[in-house]
């Protein structure tokens, strides 16, 4: 299998970040990494097919967001935030909060999360219902 390409941070660009946050399955992917942890691809859910989320998680990779690592068959996929703090001071903090905000790219979670939800808000992995 051919090695995942990561930008070094002096070759990302502002353009190609803001273009990978631009949809709200991304946004919602890098809130769900903001936590620090490593992350199995089996792990994250959002509706979409599963070739959708590859395509989502490979333009996150592309734009320098996230690292994917693969063992064997499974890829591992973190945020780089130190990365992109260190090339572009505030912005994942301002994008993150406001996302948090206004609840962009909600609908994605992890696979059985048990986090508490706060009071009126779904636990993060769950779906609002209408």
């Amino acid at each position: 299998m051919k090695q995942a390409r990561h930008p070094v941070p002096g070759d990302m660009t502002l353009i190609e970040v803001m273009a990978a946050l631009s949809d709200p399955i991304r946004v919602g992917l890098v809130r769900v990494l903001a936590d620090g942890c490593e992350r199995g691809w089996g792990e994250l859910r959002a509706p979409v097919a599963k070739s959708t989320l590859s395509h989502h998680l490979r333009v996150l990779r592309d734009a320098g967001l996230t690292y994917t690592r693969q063992e064997g068959t499974r890829c591992f996929v973190t945020l780089r935030r130190a990365d992109l703090d260190g090339r572009f001071p505030g912005l994942l903090g301002a994008v993150l909060a406001i996302a948090d905000r206004d609840d962009v790219g909600g609908q994605v979670g992890i696979a059985d999360d048990s986090a508490v939800a706060a009071p009126g808000r779904p636990a993060r992995g769950q779906v609002r219902s209408a």
